[in-house]
């Protein structure tokens, strides 16, 4: 079977031309983020898999659940479950968010410090992050205290780690080199 990064793709770039074209990409992107969460669940999971439930019931079910609000967004959760792809949903979301993300120039990013950061210290890193990375950020905050002291930031692909953990893994490193 195909991986569902690579059948979720085409669905987000339509879900995406159409959202984009409504000028609607925070509700889709609201719809998407509930369509994902519907399709984790267990018991939507197996009622997928069942082949005694046929493409209308499981399409009223999650229409139920998910409640899209435009008739677009109902004409792709129709597309979705008459093409059997309900557990690609959470990776459509995933790749939709990418679209959106680099149409608005904005990318995700997570902060994890050692110690719990107030809003000046977390807006301060932010602006600096975004001077070096050229986007706007969306960040996201959590509390790791093995980091020791300092920082670690995830932003995509890109790792920013100022931890002390991390600078004493590269003292030792030197040392034993």
């Amino acid at each position: 079977m195909a991986e569902l990064s690579t059948i979720a793709r085409p669905y987000a770039q339509a879900a995406f031309d159409v959202a984009k074209a409504e000028n609607a990409l925070p509700a889709w992107n609201e719809f998407l983020s509930a369509a994902s969460a519907v399709a984790q669940n267990d018991e939507i999971r197996q009622l997928a898999s069942n082949p005694s439930i046929n493409v209308d019931q499981l399409n009223g079910v999650l229409t139920a659940a998910i409640k899209p609000t435009t008739d677009g967004m109902r004409n792709f959760l129709s597309a979705v479950v008459q093409a059997d792809r309900v557990d690609a949903l959470p990776a459509v979301f995933e790749a939709f968010v990418a679209h959106k993300h680099a149409f608005e120039g904005s990318a995700d990013a997570l902060i994890v410090s050692a110690f719990p950061l107030d809003v000046a210290q977390v807006q301060e890193l932010k602006t600096a992050l975004e001077q070096k990375l050229g986007k706007k950020l969306n960040p996201t905050v959590s509390v790791d205290s093995s980091l020791i002291g300092g920082f670690c930031v995830t932003v995509g692909d890109e790792v920013l780690d100022m931890s002390v953990r991390a600078k004493l893994a590269r003292m030792q490193s030197a040392l034993m080199a």
